[in-house]
């Protein structure tokens, strides 16, 4: 059976999963894995959907991820697609007694499709089902390995704890396997992504150190999206010591007023995101720092837009992930007061404005040393602090160090020396 078609939206975890996906799926599926982060998120899914009905006419599509989680009926009702799944169906067969493991969304889509069936019903498969490890990236270079799913904060403004469920750490033997899989197949490097995956249970500190010691193959490993609340002792103790854990380390902010943390339900202050930071660059002086953050969340006073805006420098943001604040519905923050669109719309630009700035800086600064990289498509790759890096006459998969020569608006130039 040939592999499947995957359109992916959002994050890490979804990548991951489509791939696991793909590889399970018929070739005459286009598998939509979709998101629901922002109204913007669920807009770009409807229109993927409706693009790959158009480029494959003869396909099957199915819908799954956290859009179609929330809102299955909606995405039923559009012409273009034959199924929709909820998040349960990412789940994947698996050899063993662990009754959590006999299901696959191939199983699924055989069983809700027949002969001459074109629109099949909504399937929505049993809670509690806990999925085998979605590993893989196409490109087999960077692969994303899962270690945990599903979330138990209840952030003010966010879906996903609805669509993903509870959290759920996966088990470390099939998370060990997964990763050695993937070194062995000829990934470069390791992401460790999930929803939280700060939340795992025995601390990601714990588990990262346990992945490096057991697999002595595994020399590049990079994480996700990190809780800043949730970093251990035993994390940062590894981030001081252990250089195959590569020192960019992108942490979910979102604000940078106490008083709007607190509204967005958050579990950490002003001082405690400009403290992590300091202790992390204290025992790595090389890490870089990256950080969501929302603008114009409901309340939000030009006083509080200034506080998150002066984050970017307390916090030495050089990866920035700027968000419009969108409210999703059946939020707490939905019911807020709310910001007027125009204000919102400013004072995204001008954070967006600002960690530009700051990020083309901070690579100006690269210009004239040397730096670690690892290339990932074409001649285009990475430096561990996660630097976009373009090196002439390089290969796909090739690491070594890079002299920094020169810089353009989004990434560096540089040649090997080794």
């Amino acid at each position: 059976m040939s592999a499947a078609e995957t359109i992916t939206l959002g994050c890490r975890l979804n990548f991951a999963e489509s791939e696991a996906l793909r590889a399970r799926a018929p070739s005459n599926m286009v598998i939509v894995n979709s998101c629901a982060v922002t109204a913007e998120a669920v807009r770009q899914t409807r229109q993927a959907i409706r693009r790959a009905r158009r480029d494959r006419p003869e396909a099957r599509i199915v819908v799954t991820g956290c859009a179609a989680e929330l809102d299955p009926e909606g995405f039923a009702a559009m012409t273009e697609v034959d199924l929709v799944l909820g998040n349960g169906a990412k789940g994947f067969s698996s050899p063993g007694p662990d009754p959590r493991f006999d299901f696959s969304i191939a199983d699924e889509v055989q069983q809700a499709s027949g002969p001459g069936v074109h629109r099949a019903p909504i399937v929505r498969p049993a809670l509690g089902r806990v999925p085998q490890v979605p590993a893989g990236f196409r490109q087999r270079v960077r692969s994303f390995v899962a270690v945990q799913t599903g979330c138990d904060h209840r952030c003010t403004f966010c879906t996903i704890w609805t669509a993903r469920g509870p959290s759920v750490t996966l088990p470390y033997p099939a998370v060990r396997e997964a990763v050695a899989s993937e070194i062995g197949t000829g990934a470069a490097e390791i992401v460790l992504t999930g929803v939280d995956i700060t939340a795992v249970e025995g601390g990601l500190g714990r588990l990262c150190a346990r992945l490096l010691g057991d697999l002595p193959q595994l020399k590049r490993l990079r994480l996700s999206s990190l809780d800043s609340v949730e970093i251990d002792d035993e994390l940062l103790s590894l981030i001081g010591g252990e250089p195959r854990l590569m020192p960019h380390f992108h942490l979910s902010l979102q604000a940078g007023d106490d008083l709007i943390l607190k509204r967005m339900k958050r579990r950490h202050s002003r001082r405690q995101a400009v403290e992590l930071v300091e202790r992390i660059k204290a025992v790595r002086p090389d890490a870089t720092i990256g950080a969501d953050l929302i603008a114009g969340f409901p309340t939000e006073t030009d006083e509080a837009a200034w506080n998150t805006l002066a984050l970017l420098e307390d916090c030495d943001v050089v990866a920035a992930h700027i968000f419009p604040f969108s409210p999703r519905p059946g939020t707490p923050a939905a019911r807020m007061p709310q910001v007027d669109r125009q204000a919102v719309k400013e004072r995204a630009a001008r954070l967006r404005s600002a960690a530009a700035e700051r990020r083309l800086a901070w690579l100006e600064r690269q210009v004239g040393t040397t730096q670690p990289v690892l290339i990932e498509n074409g001649e285009k790759g990475h430096s561990d602090g996660f630097a976009p890096i373009a090196v002439a006459g390089s290969l796909r998969g090739q690491t070594g160090l890079a002299s920094i020569t020169g810089r353009t608006a989004d990434h560096l130039i540089g040649t090997f020396v080794s």
